[in-house]
């Protein structure tokens, strides 16, 4: 967005800062942000989705490359999206639970049919090709991650390298480029996030009806607001206690995902509250923006809040630092704000004062 009237420092701080991050990303490769070792797991089509959901959780991912083994290519990803998906068969089609342990991975196109839900595009992109045009990929189909593929310099048929999340690309960011710094204005005046027609949720609400607002707002978590008057969980002495309608949690996709391991699907029945006290016990600490953080242990991250004053720098800091998937906004009571997405962040420091150049080849 174009200052008006004479530029400020900050100002320029802001669009030098900017400059520096995307001069950064058109240097390097998707290969440099790959670690120096890594573990890839690619599940084949003729697999079962079962046995492929058990493979997830063993290795504690939420995504793996399919490969189609009869035409040696690249099929597509497979993501947590996929299972929500295939819930929604069983909810629309209960008489078909005996069936739903005999789909294979090569059904899951089928399903996305059956239940009108349009599928997402994936786009792979050649790991030497420069990080820009992977941000720009992911940003053009919505993606919140994007497969490697490169061709075998023996037998010249596409192989999958890796798998590279906005996450790792953000971080890798934070990491490398000082001028992050930089950017010092608040999310109030950027207008960054989404504040508006927020999908929220509260702990009596049905888990089947949080996959009904996650599948059809094609969202990755909803907040979850205290309906009580006070919050369940215990607080530190210098922390007010919760007033009705704050946050209190947050319900994600990976929720489901340890729902429904095993192949079991009875959980599904139970509400927010009690899916969420299946995971680890919790705990709060002052790691964060507004020292306020919901830790979990093992596979849940935490909850990650900021304010709508804090700068795009500290929330860099933030992500250097920690595992963070996206930050609730709240005010000063803890009432929630709104929600800022790692893709919002993605979409800013790739677009934000230029002009569109169109889509990439």
């Amino acid at each position: 967005m174009t200052p008006a009237g004479p530029e400020t420092a900050i100002d320029r701080d802001q669009r030098i800062g900017l400059q520096r991050i995307r001069d950064f990303l058109k240097i390097r490769t998707s290969y440099d942000v790959l670690p120096l070792s890594f573990r890839l797991i690619i599940l084949d089509t003729a697999l079962l989705v079962k046995s492929s959901l058990n493979i997830l959780i063993q290795n504690g991912i939420v995504s793996a490359p399919l490969w189609d083994s009869k035409t040696s290519t690249f099929a597509g990803l497979l993501t947590t999206s996929d299972y929500l998906n295939l819930i929604q068969y069983y909810w629309q089609n209960p008489e078909a639970v005996n069936r739903i342990d005999q789909f294979k991975l090569n059904n899951l196109r089928e399903i996305e049919k059956a239940i009108g839900v349009t599928p997402l595009e994936t786009r792979s992109i050649n790991p030497n090709r420069e990080l820009y045009e992977a941000c720009r990929r992911m940003l053009e189909t919505r993606a919140r991650r994007i497969p490697l593929v490169d061709i075998d310099d023996e037998t010249r048929r596409p192989m999958v390298v890796n798998v590279v999340t906005q996450y790792r690309i953000l971080k890798f960011v934070a990491v490398n480029v000082s001028e992050t710094q930089l950017l010092r204005k608040p999310l109030r005046s950027l207008n960054l996030g989404t504040y508006k027609h927020l999908e929220t949720a509260k702990m009596e609400t049905p888990v089947f009806d949080i996959i009904h607002q996650l599948v059809n707002n094609n969202i990755s978590s909803v907040p979850i607001l205290n309906s009580d008057g006070l919050q369940a969980l215990p607080r530190p002495r210098d922390l007010r206690l919760m007033l009705a309608g704050v946050l209190t949690n947050v319900f994600e996709t990976i929720d489901v995902i340890t729902l429904i391991k095993g192949g079991m699907y009875d959980d599904l029945n139970l509400n927010v509250g009690e899916a969420l006290q299946k995971r680890a016990e919790v705990g709060f600490t002052g790691m964060g923006l507004n020292d306020f953080v919901l830790i979990q242990q093992q596979d849940f991250p935490g909850i990650y809040t900021c304010s709508i004053d804090d700068r795009l720098d500290t929330i860099f800091d933030t992500i250097r630092k920690s595992r963070v998937h996206r930050f609730i906004v709240i005010d000063d009571e803890n009432r929630l704000v709104g929600i800022l997405t790692l893709s919002d962040i993605l979409e800013y420091i790739l677009l934000e004062g230029e002009q569109d150049d169109g889509k990439l080849d």
